[in-house]
């Protein structure tokens, strides 16, 4: 019979639902960090310690037991420069599990609570003398935990980190005497321009992530992002679900530069464990002087008592905190309307007073002049940035009269910069000297340079062409933009990882800047669309651009996507009006819209009575169904788009908190169903308000609701209150 056993437990610490483990072998030297949901706890299952069986039998020698078939996975991965590499295959694959792993010992753990926070702070030492402290942070309430590690330098000599995670998790799963077939799946976001957040599930035997018959040999699946575009690829997140205990353990980290995580697995246990892109992943590696400390970005990791919806719901709520930083005009979400798609770069004064005159009264607060502005006489946006002097032609009363026109008309005016780069027409782009350079070589690409943000001077550029234009433009809302990759790194630190990400700290700390000396401001945070819809890039904003999916019927399907890994109130979706079109697309569109932040575009101005008619009732319900945008829990039904600029079947998400739901449901092609049926969410529930078109109304039936589509790209909204 087997030899079976539970891990050592060296300390547990509840976290409201979560609790965490940290375990070590008998008589091991490594401390792991076990999380199981606080309610499953007495569901941890004694585990085979020993593999048996004839494959094996043959290699045993004299002892009277096989290989291992586990061992405690350290909390603590990070890799010195001066230690072995590790072995097994690893190589080019992970840097888990180096030599310097084996090397540290424990030098202590305390736990504080204080003020609704509770901290478990882990402290470890190297034999060449210096430390590092494992951080785990709970605040009361929370379904989430923030980790971080940081490593001091308290030796006599230069300390080179060649890999240090924020998190690792290990012990997945408790909830399995062996190696679990077929019950792990991984899940991660995919992301490509314009068709974000689309969602990958895999077993862990496809990915060849299934243990060997040994114990030998490493398996990772190691990904992530290089650059200044974090969400390039994919979403910097990674979820493991144990399909036979129904527990999903899930992390996403706040890094705005180049990012992995890994799913590790050597013997019956798997882990998870992500941070900055290490130095055979992402070119980096950080020099620390005696006396230096270092502290990797916070992940936010949690273990959830259900599937994937549960662990992304507990951990876009640890992005709600952020939002009381906000500027006080967005605590009703207000819609906005943005022209873009409306001139495609030529926002003149003309245009901007009489879409402001057409926009009066309408409930739009926000009114946004997008790229071109600036542009030379001739001239093209795309090449122009940098000098950022508005055109004398289009403005010939300059900014401020523009700006004071929209006010005049009600709305808050917005203005667009890509702030970080600098155009090839641009006078600045032959200053190589203030830009980013790789190599020796100033960075170019296409027609873009790179400032450098660790420069002061091109701080104090920056401070006089926007913070000063904005404040004396009387502008309150700014988009910021973002349009390409500056690659796996720069010059001017130890390594191009490193030089990177210092820039990004940079760029970061002109956001704040930004915020601090204007704090009525309205960020929105853009990237090409979605590049940068990573957490600490969204804390520093009010909002983010979902996607530049502007007129396309892919938009519902992305913007669905998005509720697993930012919060809805923070996503803007485009829903651009054009007046040739039918009242079933405007609906479509609109509806789009409902599920982040409203963003109308296009035609405004020349909508019919009727379009007119439609977009003014969208307006009026989306501000009686903000409570719920701003806090709530989304639920999509509906099979799982495959092609997206052909997508077939239907959705529906349903967002509900303690007093209302919001039903936002479309149709793509042969969507399959002639009616839709949702389970209603528990409680006494009327409809308070619905948009569609062609009649087709929602009804409540039986605990259900229900809705029959006018065929094909067809789609609704029904606000319910309690």
């Amino acid at each position: 019979m087997e030899k079976v056993t539970l891990p050592k437990v060296y300390r547990e610490v509840r976290c409201g639902g979560i609790t965490a483990l940290f375990v070590q072998e008998a008589g091991g030297a490594k401390l792991g960090l076990w999380l199981v949901p606080t309610k499953f706890r007495r569901r941890i299952v004694p585990h085979r310690e020993f593999l048996s069986g004839i494959e094996i039998d043959s290699i045993k020698g004299t002892s009277d037991h096989g290989p291992r078939a586990w061992m405690i996975e350290s909390l603590l991965q990070l890799k010195v420069r001066d230690d072995d590499a590790p072995a097994a295959f690893a190589q080019g694959r992970s840097l888990r599990n180096s030599v310097t792993v084996d090397r540290m010992t424990l030098a202590g753990q305390t736990v504080t609570r204080t003020g609704g926070r509770t901290t478990i702070r882990t402290s470890f030492n190297h034999p060449d003398g210096w430390q590092a402290h494992h951080e785990l942070v709970w605040r009361r309430g929370a379904g989430w935990l923030e980790s971080r590690v940081t490593v001091e330098n308290t030796s006599a000599a230069p300390v080179t980190l060649e890999q240090l995670a924020s998190f690792s998790v290990g012990g997945i799963t408790p909830f399995a005497a062996d190696d679990a077939p077929g019950r792990l799946q991984l899940h991660r976001f995919r992301a490509v321009w314009s068709m974000e957040g689309r969602k990958e599930t895999r077993a862990f035997e496809d990915l060849q992530l299934e243990r060997s018959w040994a114990g030998w040999g490493v398996r990772a699946e190691r990904f992530g992002t290089l650059g200044s575009l974090p969400v390039n690829g994919f979403f910097p997140f990674v979820a493991v679900e144990d399909t036979g205990a129904g527990v999903t353990w899930a992390a996403q980290l706040a890094h705005p530069g180049s990012w992995q995580m890994e799913v590790y697995r050597r013997d019956d246990f798997g882990a998870i464990s992500g941070g900055l892109a290490d130095r055979e992943f992402g070119h980096w590696w950080k020099t620390l002087a005696p006396g230096e400390s270092f502290t990797s970005p916070v992940a936010t990791v949690t273990c959830a008592a259900g599937g994937l919806d549960d662990a992304c719901a507990a951990l876009t709520a640890a992005q709600e905190p952020a939002l009381a930083h906000g500027p006080a005009s967005e605590q009703a979400l207000p819609v906005m309307f943005n022209e873009w798609t409306t001139s495609w770069g030529n926002p003149s004064h003309a245009n901007m007073t009489a879409l402001a005159e057409s926009l009066r009264d309408t409930g739009v607060r926000y009114l946004v002049m997008d790229a071109g502005w600036y542009k030379p006489a001739g001239g093209d946006w795309s090449t122009a940035q940098g000098e950022w002097v508005p055109n004398a032609t289009m403005y010939p009363q300059g900014l401020r009269a523009t700006a004071d026109a929209i006010r005049a008309r009600g709305l808050v005016p917005g203005i667009w910069f890509e702030l970080e780069v600098v155009g090839s027409a641009s006078p600045l782009f032959d200053r190589t000297d203030l830009m980013l350079h790789r190599d020796g070589r100033v960075i170019t690409v296409g027609s873009r340079r790179f400032l450098d943000l660790r420069r002061p001077e091109v701080v104090a550029h920056l401070t006089a062409r926007v913070i000063d234009l904005l404040r004396a433009g009387n502008f309150g809302y700014l988009k910021v933009d973002y349009n390409d990759n500056i690659g796996l790194g720069v010059d001017g630190a130890e390594s191009p990882g490193e030089g990177l990400r210092q820039h990004l700290l940079g760029v970061q700390a002109f956001f704040r800047k930004l915020r601090a000396e204007l704090p009525d401001l309205v960020i929105e945070n853009c990237s090409s669309g979605g590049h940068r819809l990573e957490p600490s890039m969204m804390a520093l904003t009010a909002m983010s651009s979902f996607s530049d999916a502007h007129e396309c019927r892919e938009i519902p399907i992305i913007a669905a996507n998005l509720h697993r890994v930012m919060l809805p109130c923070q996503s803007q979706v485009w829903a651009v009006l054009r007046a040739p079109t039918d009242l079933r697309r405007i609906v479509y569109l609109l509806a789009g819209g409902f599920l982040g932040r409203l963003c109308l575009s296009g035609d405004f101005a020349t909508l019919r009575a009727d379009q007119r008619a439609l977009v003014d009732r969208a307006v009026a319900l989306y501000a009686q169904a903000a409570p719920v945008i701003r806090r709530g829990r989304s639920h999509r039904h509906g099979p799982d788009v495959l092609a997206y600029r052909h997508a077939e079947g239907w959705q529906a998400v349903v967002r509900v908190n303690a007093r209302q739901a919001l039903i936002v449901a479309h149709t793509f092609a042969r969507p399959g169903v002639r009616t839709l049926r949702l389970p209603l969410p528990p409680g006494r529930w009327r409809v308070a308000g619905e948009l569609h078109a062609n009649r087709r109304r929602v009804s409540l039936r039986r605990g259900e609701i229900h809705w029959t589509p006018a065929g094909e790209w067809s789609a609704c909204v029904a606000l319910l209150k309690k």
